[in-house]
């Protein structure tokens, strides 16, 4: 069987949503009959829905949903991608007509911020048959595979919406993959943070009595939002963090996959058990008790039964059963209290499923509440005037639970009563937190009415289950098998049953869950090891020996965490290795519940089983199952010679930090690449260091090294991942203006085009530049003109000169996007290397040492990440591997071409053209294992990477 974990689950392929379907391999939706008894009967039975809309529900659940998506990035480049569509697309769709009637274009949704976010419902058949839709089909997938899009539900676009971040918050993303929320999450991270940075750029050329170049109307419309500079921290950059967790070590590998291309420093992606997550340390002042990092703001969107996804998860109508939600309560109020442990006073914790089940939803918010000291500590947020147009319902006060055997149950007194009479064994599958609460006073009361609950035919969506909750004042969470001391009845106590031979209770006996509890209490209030742990002691009474002078001792909190717990009871949700799962498209999984039944999980997580837990600190570098050695995170100092070397040559300004580079390797020496992270993931890192918490991925590559031989040529060439964000601060010695359309059409549509034999004067208004600027790594910066073969928005491409030739450094799939979003050209590219050769298989050509070749640019066309790749055979977690240089190469020497230069084209020793012809075939060379690869995450195929349907 198919499993997954605690905070985390994965589906075969990550195309199914979040569960509701068998292990079997998805069925096509036409294929699949619509319909099941016990499924329909109970939510009719709740009366979820009022009886008018019944029929109108069932037939929306019942029709295939509709494909949408949504452009990302700043407001401003949306907006202006987002434009191409609506000017281009959408009136060739609009003049479609199928059957003699017109068909349907893409919609917006009004209640999404500034409609970036699209809807469409025209079958597939029609989108098949006429080419307007195909062409609308590239530009979505060319838009997607740089990033520009982003292909998602519409009901999971609504979590991060009502997270309210802002400026400076720090967020965790708890069950985080496939990713598509932690990319809305991220894009709040950094929001306004281009119009910011501009206004400071402005203000610093005031100062020094120099001009900007013009903004565009993308940023325009950025600064437009953003307040003055004397009231921005870090020169306009984003001070906020986003933590994004998942439980599986693969599915966080494809979480990298997904976010890595919004480029941001204030990312970090772990990998732990979302019901034990970690306190994570971060500095604090000597001599005081040590700190622990609270959050502004958490999304829980948790495992759940999935039911809700049944309009894209055919199975569901087959495989449905009460058991999946039943088993998977406990996980998810887990989940919750550890989130509302984890967040700031005023913080908001946004929960989530895509469940209708009420005991998925509103109970587990009653239970968790419950635990957490009751709604004087824990507020429900009233949201209905959040996202005008969007319709929901209101969430349930009173709901019945179903049982293993189809018997609807009222209340916990019910259940209890049963047990006592028949002592049947499958009502020891209910707890009591399942239960609306009884016998509470006004006060007492939860407002669970301000639930949202988005259903099927109020829009044409998935169903899905909101709520925010916001933390009042410190809280103590009551062990899970703790009694409440209150005359109140509550919603979360005791899982013990009795037998159903005696009346007698049994004591609430003391779990694992409650012994974390108690530890993360104590690690957060700075009391972990000066006092004792009462759980324990009701485990084992403590008895104190004068002897002996360590008695008090405890492990540290962090390895209590992550290293030091005793083994969890079976996990909600285990999971068999990833090697063993089939590879038939979207079957969701089940899971394995706390009840010993199989349930479904959503498919965004997925998670391997359990390790047992290790004692010992030093351990952690010891690889697990299906999880590779992370290579550590080392910070190089400010001053390092590598650091003012690169600063040197391209001029950095002294407004630029300097003490945020860091390597991942053991040494802490530059070897192969420097990554750029914020000041708070570099505090982190550090004060973390060897504390047994598990980081997958963080920070954005800024440089690569790279094997250019020659005086005065710097080896670090700047990455496009970190380009856009050091360009602003870039010297002017290695600043290419361009200002016309026509000119950038054809660096776009040209690779590698000639600059030497005045090849330059074909460059139009950069020929003269680039002809002159010194050779390596230099910042194109395309500038807005008002004139007509001018840009209205302003852009920024890395570009090399090497010693014959001009390249912009992008991968065929973004010169591609970038030409039929500008110019609606998707004509061929031109390979001027290929075409000197006369072969279209260049790598097969005569192989031309490095050196020889061009001792300047040597393999810098492969400048792409996947290039990198290739040509460096980097691995999927960016690690370096201890090999000192840069591109190497597998290239023999020419023995016509061993005195190539090294200089500038005035100096070679020998003919140019041969030159010229050995820099191409090691150029297209690496340029073609660049177009030969696709760099995805493990598990993650290529449709997924180019069609992300997942919630």
């Amino acid at each position: 069987m198919a499993r997954g974990k605690r905070g985390g689950f994965r589906n075969n392929r990550g195309r199914g949503g979040r569960g509701g379907g068998s292990q079997q391999q998805r069925s096509d939706y036409a294929d699949v009959e619509k319909h099941n008894d016990q499924f329909e009967n109970y939510y009719n039975d709740l009366g979820i829905v009022a009886d008018s809309e019944r029929e109108e529900f069932w037939t929306a659940l019942r029709r295939e949903l509709p494909n949408s998506f949504r452009f990302t990035g700043s407001k401003g480049h949306a907006l202006a991608v987002q434009q191409r569509l609506i000017d281009h697309y959408i009136p060739e769709i609009v003049s479609v007509r199928h059957d003699g009637k017109p068909v349907d274009p893409p919609q917006q949704l009004e209640w999404f911020p500034e409609k970036l976010a699209w809807s469409m419902t025209t079958p597939k058949q029609v989108v098949r048959k006429f080419a307007p839709f195909s062409s609308f089909q590239k530009f979505l997938v060319s838009e997607t595979s740089v990033g520009n899009i982003s292909r998602q539900e519409v009901v999971s676009m609504i979590p991060p919406l009502v997270m309210d971040i802002q400026q400076g918050m720090t967020v965790l993303d708890m069950c985080a993959a496939p990713g598509s929320k932690s990319a809305q999450l991220i894009e709040a991270v950094h929001g306004g943070e281009e119009g910011r940075i501009r206004k400071v750029l402005h203000k610093i050329a005031n100062e020094q009595g120099r001009e900007l170049s013009p903004d565009g109307k993308e940023l325009e419309f950025d600064m437009a939002h953003e307040a003055e500079p004397e009231e921005y921290e870090d020169y306009g950059r984003a001070t906020g963090l986003l933590i994004a967790n998942d439980a599986d070590y693969r599915r966080a590998q494809m979480l990298v996959h997904q976010v890595k291309r919004l480029n941001s420093p204030n990312l970090m992606v772990m990998n732990h058990d979302a019901t034990q997550f970690p306190s994570i340390k971060v500095p604090g002042e000597p001599g005081q008790p040590p700190r622990y990092l609270k959050f502004d703001r958490i999304l829980a969107d948790v495992p759940c039964s999935g039911d809700g996804t049944a309009r894209k998860n055919p199975n569901v109508w087959k495989d449905w059963s009460t058991k999946n939600g039943l088993g998977l309560h406990l996980t998810q109020v887990r989940i919750l209290v550890r989130a509302l442990q984890m967040l700031k006073v005023g913080g908001r914790v946004v929960y989530s499923t895509c469940s209708l089940n009420p005991v998925e939803n509103e109970a587990v918010i009653s239970g968790a509440i419950a635990r957490c000291g009751g709604v004087s500590k824990v507020h429900v947020v009233d949201c209905s005037t959040s996202l005008p147009g969007l319709k929901r319902n209101s969430g349930l006060s009173q709901w019945k639970i179903m049982d293993g055997k189809g018997r609807m149950w009222s209340s916990w007194n019910e259940v209890e009563k049963a047990k006592e009479e028949e002592g049947s064994d499958s009502l020891g599958k209910l707890v009591e937190s399942m239960f609306p609460v009884e016998d509470v006073t006004e006060d007492e009361k939860m407002p669970l009415e301000r639930c949202m609950r988005v259903y099927p035919h109020m829009q044409d969506t998935g169903g899905f289950f909101i709520t925010v909750l916001e933390k009042k004042t410190e809280i103590k969470a009551r062990p899970e098998n703790v009694k409440p001391t209150t005359t109140a009845t509550p919603a979360a106590t005791t899982t013990e049953t009795k037998p159903a031979t005696t009346t007698e209770k049994k004591p609430a006996t003391t779990t694992t869950m409650s012994i974390v509890d108690e530890i993360n209490e104590q690690a957060e209030n700075g009391t972990l090891g000066k006092r004792r742990l009462s759980t324990v002691d009701k485990i084992a009474p403590f008895k104190y020996d004068p002897d002996d002078d360590v008695h008090s001792g405890y492990v540290p909190p962090v390895v209590h965490q992550n290293e030091g717990l005793p083994p969890p009871a079976p996990s909600p949700t285990t999971k068999r290795p990833l090697e063993d799962a089939e590879t038939a498209e979207s079957a969701p999984k089940k899971v394995k519940t706390e009840n010993g039944q199989n349930g479904h999980v959503k498919a965004e997580v997925v998670s391997s089983a359990v390790a047992t837990p290790k004692l010992d600190p030093s351990n952690n570098s010891k690889k697990r199952s299906n999880q590779p050695h992370e290579e550590p995170f080392k910070y190089l100092p400010a001053d390092h010679s590598e650091v003012k070397s690169i600063f040197d040559f391209y001029d950095v300004s002294e407004q630029f930090p300097r003490d945020r580079f860091m390597v991942r390797n053991a040494s802490g020496e530059p070897v192969k690449a420097i990554y750029y992270t914020s000041t708070t993931v570099r505090d982190i890192l550090t004060e973390n260091e060897g504390k047994g918490l598990k980081f997958v991925h963080c920070g954005v590559r800024m440089f690569q090294k790279q094997d250019a031989q020659g005086q005065d040529i710097c080896r670090w060439r700047i990455q496009s991942d970190g380009l856009p964000i050091l360009e602003a601060w870039v010297g002017e010695d290695r600043i290419v203006r361009l200002y016309k359309r026509s000119t950038l059409h054809k660096l776009l549509k040209e690779m590698f085009p000639r600059v030497g034999n005045d090849g330059w004067k074909e460059l139009g208004e950069v020929g003269e530049r680039v002809r002159d600027i010194g050779m390596g790594c230099c910042v194109l910066r395309v500038e807005t003109s008002d004139a007509e073969d001018g840009f209205a928005e302003r852009m920024v491409l890395p570009l090399w000169r090497s010693i014959s030739a001009l390249n912009l450094m992008l991968p065929k799939e973004e010169r591609k996007a970038m030409l039929l979003r500008l110019y609606n050209d998707n004509s061929p590219l031109i390979d001027h290397s290929q075409l000197r050769f006369g072969k279209k298989d260049t790598e097969a050509e005569t192989p031309v040492n490095a050196t020889a070749a061009d001792g300047h640019a040597n393999g810098v066309d492969d400048a792409e990440e996947g290039a990198e790749a290739t040509v460096m055979k980097d691995d999927d977690v960016d690690m370096d591997d201890g090999v000192e240089g840069g591109v190497p190469l597998e290239t023999a020497l020419n023995p016509e071409l061993d005195v190539a230069a090294t200089g500038i084209p005035t100096s070679v020793a020998v003919d140019e053209n041969k030159s010229m012809l050995a820099e191409d075939a090691m150029k297209a060379a690496a340029q073609q294992k660049v177009d030969d690869l696709r760099e995805v995450a493990p598990g993650v195929t290529d449709e997924e990477d180019a069609f992300n349907k997942t919630v």
